[in-house]
């Protein structure tokens, strides 16, 4: 083993007189050295100006592109959330109808008899959380008939000319949601 070691070291030894060892890697070290000076000299050299505008305008509509869809999708994701209650809120109106009418009902039973408070508490307390929800109802009686926030059922005479092509009577009460019509108001329209 001390042989080899020996002559390992003797060769080398002669490597470093003779000059092969130190060569070699100044040799390479020279090369990385003038490859990197070539990209230097591109970048220094001037640009085609019509080539600089062109991507400048390019970045530009890519920018406003970009930006144009985060305002989009924005817009989308508050309208989605102002309207995304409204299926149990469409579901829901049918029972406050039900509380409506049994208030009216309750009341009209006998004279000098009033509408259970509780009845009334639980309607007003249902309306008042459907109100903070973004919930209105549509006016209806007395308005012009407009095909937008009503449905006309029925057509009756009108009594004057003041009355003709308004409504006189509400069937079921429409209701919007932040703006949005989700329900119709069924209405009797004097024609």
């Amino acid at each position: 083993m001390k042989n080899k070691e020996q002559k390992k070291t003797a060769t080398e030894h002669q490597q470093a007189q003779n000059g092969d060892a130190t060569d070699k890697p100044i040799e390479q070290a020279d090369e990385p050295k003038e490859q990197a000076d070539e990209p230097k000299e591109q970048a220094e050299e001037p640009q085609d100006p019509s080539k600089l505008e062109e991507a400048n305008d390019r970045f530009l509509r890519l920018f406003s592109e970009f930006d144009n869809y985060r305002k989009r999708t924005a817009r989308e994701r508050l309208e989605f959330a102002k309207t995304a209650s409204s299926d149990i809120i469409t579901a829901l109106l049918p029972v406050l109808d039900d509380l409506e009418r049994a208030c009216q009902v309750e009341g009209q039973g006998n004279e000098g008899s009033r509408p259970n408070e509780g009845l009334i508490l639980i309607l007003n307390k249902f309306k008042a959380i459907l109100r903070q929800k973004g919930v209105e109802e549509i006016p209806s009686i007395g308005q012009v008939f407009d095909t937008d926030l009503h449905e006309a059922i029925t057509h009756v005479p009108a009594s004057g000319k003041d009355q003709k092509g308004k409504i006189i009577d509400e069937v079921q009460k429409g209701y919007m949601l932040n703006g949005k019509v989700i329900r119709f108001s069924r209405v009797v329209v004097a024609s």
